[in-house]
């Protein structure tokens, strides 16, 4: 598979912050997992410092490539599913991770944020979607979630995630960013907080997902094309 230039992909990013437009508070996540140092390389030279990766064995192989010192303005997001005993392949390195489902593996990135003497900053993924398939608290929870979190130290607490259903229309995605949206401002108003984040959206979506209130969206195929799954 030939590797994508810095050109196509400086070209592929400026369309996207084309799209985003005049909502400046939007950060767009350049979603690089399964892509190589080098693409990613491309995408730091021509000026994208916000990378998002998704598999944390990738992230712990791939980061021994970023340790030299150009890349220390680098702000990592971590956005997949994660089990609390990976935790640790993260913390020394990841800015955010978007997808803490659950208090338990919120105590291991306090404990892991904690050894390595760094805050991190956490979102409660939400499945808003209802397909079993899909992670993420159910609402339900998600207040009790908050409680028991809130104060852990070496966690920044800061805002809600969610993935749209595979199967759901347009009509249906809308609704639930538009839930995640709602969400935010009654757990704010309930539990006196001020999360102030919202990731959701991706390449097919983040349009509608800016409209509902997204302040994150993560784009990966937009910017860097088909992914690569033979990534050694």
């Amino acid at each position: 598979m030939t590797e994508i230039s810095s050109k196509e992909i400086l070209s592929n990013y400026n369309l996207i912050k084309e799209s985003v437009g005049e909502a400046k508070n939007v950060k767009i996540i350049a979603v690089s997992k399964t892509h190589s140092f080098k693409i990613i390389q491309n995408a730091f030279d021509c000026g994208i410092r916000i990378f998002g990766e998704n598999y944390a064995q990738e992230f712990r192989d791939k980061i021994v490539n970023f340790q030299n010192k150009k890349y220390n303005d680098i702000e990592w997001h971590f956005i997949g599913h994660l089990q609390s005993n990976k935790v640790k392949y993260l913390a020394p390195y990841v800015t955010y991770i978007h997808s803490v489902d659950s208090i338990k593996l919120a105590e291991e990135i306090s404990k892991q944020a904690i050894k390595n003497n760094r805050i991190i900053k956490i979102l409660v993924q939400v499945n808003t979607s209802g397909e079993i398939s899909k992670s993420g608290c159910q609402k339900e929870d998600l207040n009790d979630i908050l409680k028991s979190i809130k104060d852990f130290q070496n966690i920044e607490v800061v805002g809600l995630m969610t993935i749209a259903g595979l199967e759901g229309t347009e009509e249906k995605t809308k609704e639930e960013f538009g839930l995640l949206k709602l969400l935010l401002e009654k757990t704010n108003k309930e539990l006196k907080l001020n999360l102030t984040e919202l990731s959701m959206g991706m390449t097919g979506d983040f349009e509608m997902a800016i409209k509902e209130g997204a302040t994150m969206i993560r784009i990966g195929t937009a910017i860097f094309g088909n992914r690569n799954y033979n990534l050694g």
